[in-house]
């Protein structure tokens, strides 16, 4: 058996390297996409704080048996790219979701999601939770919402306690004048 030559164990270490510096990646299909789309394609994702790249078949599969990622053997059938995910895997997955309606040649596969292997349907629905930004106000409101009822409710009780001081007051000066 031949030694493998330097530019692919390069090409390895450097997936290894990616596969542990990056949240994820999603595995696609880009067969029938003209270079221009591609180049579209990488804009937009570069954008998102992500990059897409092509790769061998085989130089992929050994990258995930040195990281020991086990269920990718399916998402290589045809020729794969790889677009990673810096910080928000979400993003990434809602480009490449939105991008394959356009764009029929492009195909989601499937994906890792810190080091564990991520299906089709996974990938997919990773593309259908709301942005990171719409999650975080909801959750500051979900918060705020009791905050605001406590803090009403609080002043609602001096409110009250000085109405009732006014009114004793006023009783008090009626009776003195009777």
């Amino acid at each position: 058996m031949k030694e493998p030559r330097q530019e692919k164990i390069e090409q390895v270490d450097e997936l290894v390297n990616k596969l542990d510096a990056f949240q994820g990646v999603i595995f696609t299909e880009y067969r029938g996409l003209k270079v221009t789309e591609l180049e579209e394609l990488r804009h937009q994702l570069i954008n998102a704080g992500g990059h897409y790249k092509i790769y061998k078949n085989t130089l992929v599969k050994r990258a995930a048996e040195q990281k020991e990622i086990s269920g990718l053997d399916e998402l290589f059938a045809g020729p794969t790219g790889l677009a990673f995910a810096e910080n928000d895997i979400v993003s990434i997955a809602k480009i490449l979701k939105d991008f394959s309606k356009a764009n029929e040649s492009l195909v989601i596969k499937g994906g890792v999601m810190e080091g564990k292997s991520i299906t089709q349907a996974e990938a997919n629905r990773l593309a259908d939770i709301q942005p990171r930004e719409v999650l975080l106000a909801r959750l500051a409101g979900g918060m705020s919402a009791p905050l605001s009822t406590m803090a009403s409710l609080l002043s609602a009780v001096t409110r009250n306690f000085a109405y009732g001081l006014k009114a004793l007051a006023d009783k008090k000066a009626e009776d003195g004048q009777n």
